[in-house]
């Protein structure tokens, strides 16, 4: 097992790694919309927010050699789900066929402020 980690993506705010590469699979821990390099929270509105949070993921990916191509399961955690269809498109604009298998679950409340986070499974 080998940890995942770069300063291209927000830094882990728990006892958790950003990512973790074990065997020919990468794991990637929820990641929101929060820039890596200030730490705020980006975006004002849910695309913003979505758009963020995969550019965050597609950052870990990459710092395990993979990418966001290599992605066969994505969970999406959402605080609301009336955002649901804006995050669907702007997910649909990041991810390539064949999409990844996908669990979507609305959640009262997320560590901190915001209205997506999302964590995926890949391959090495």
């Amino acid at each position: 097992m080998e940890e995942i980690s770069t300063d291209d993506a927000p830094a882990s705010i728990g006892p958790y790694s950003q990512g973790i590469k074990d065997g020919d699979r990468i794991y990637v821990s929820g990641q929101g919309p929060v820039d890596p390099k200030s730490g705020d929270i980006v975006g004002d509105d849910i695309r913003t927010q979505t758009e963020r949070t995969l550019e965050n993921v597609a950052a870990v990916l990459e710092a395990a050699g993979s990418s966001l191509d290599d992605v066969v399961k994505a969970t999406v955690f959402v605080r609301d789900m009336d955002d649901y269809a804006d995050i669907n498109e702007v997910y649909g604009d990041y991810m390539t066929e064949p999409f990844p298998a996908r669990s979507a679950v609305e959640v009262a409340d997320l560590p901190i402020d915001i209205g997506v986070e999302i964590e995926v499974i890949a391959s090495a």
